[in-house]
């Protein structure tokens, strides 16, 4: 039986480091697109920061970095329950720690231009129903993939890292226009805490936690 620190304590140093890494290179990604690269730098960036972390710390903690992960993972039987509000307190100051990182080495002019790197893609009412059901269906395909290439044990495979990478390049080239393609509330809410911007941003924490109760109920 491992140690209680090995148990408990170090997966959640893990999600807390591993949340921070991603969202600092995500929102940096954001805050430094030259323009001409439109989507295409912002997907690559937060897939192949979200599969490297997922490789080198997925032993430790399964590499979640985000709460409706953690929350699918649970429903389908891949997490404790006494560990799923560690990790989303792990997950939700990783995001902060994340985002207060790309706000010192980012300049201010471009900090306060894309809004810390928030989401902000929304800006009427009627723009809402597509971006909540944008959110929700973009997120059910990164978390199934999350069940099933890590965690279900008849269909998990070793390249699960890169799947999950590649299903967060893919997501956000195809749905960034519509939602932001966030997938992950702690991705949300690190950048709108230290930028202090809030518009809409119910929608980045319904729209995946509901993916996660419908990818849930779908695995089980």
């Amino acid at each position: 039986r491992l140690p209680w620190y090995e148990r408990h304590v170090q997966p959640c140093v893990a999600e807390l480091l591993g949340t921070a890494l991603f969202i600092f290179i995500g929102c940096l990604s954001v805050l430094e697109d030259p323009g001409g690269a439109g989507r295409l730098q912002p997907a690559l960036a937060h897939g192949l920061a979200l599969g490297v972390t997922v490789a080198v710390l997925g032993d430790i903690s399964g590499g979640h970095f985000n709460p409706a992960v953690s929350l699918a993972v649970w429903l389908v039987g891949g997490l404790h329950m006494t560990m799923l509000i560690p990790y989303w307190l792990s997950q939700l100051c990783g995001g902060m720690i994340g985002a207060g990182l790309a706000k010192a080495v980012a300049p201010s002019e471009r900090f306060g231009n894309a809004s810390g790197g928030a989401f902000g893609g929304i800006t009427a009412d009627g723009q809402v129903p597509g971006a909540l059901v944008g959110e929700m269906v973009l997120s059910s395909f990164l978390l199934l993939v999350v069940c099933m290439g890590a965690v279900n044990r008849r269909t998990r495979t070793p390249l699960a890292p890169l799947c999950i990478g590649l299903t967060v390049t893919a997501d956000i080239l195809a749905g960034g226009g519509v939602s932001g393609a966030c997938m992950n509330p702690a991705r949300a809410f690190g950048p709108a805490l230290v930028a202090n911007y809030w518009d809409y941003h119910w929608v980045y924490w319904v729209g995946p936690m509901g993916a996660a109760l419908l990818v849930g109920v779908l695995v089980r």
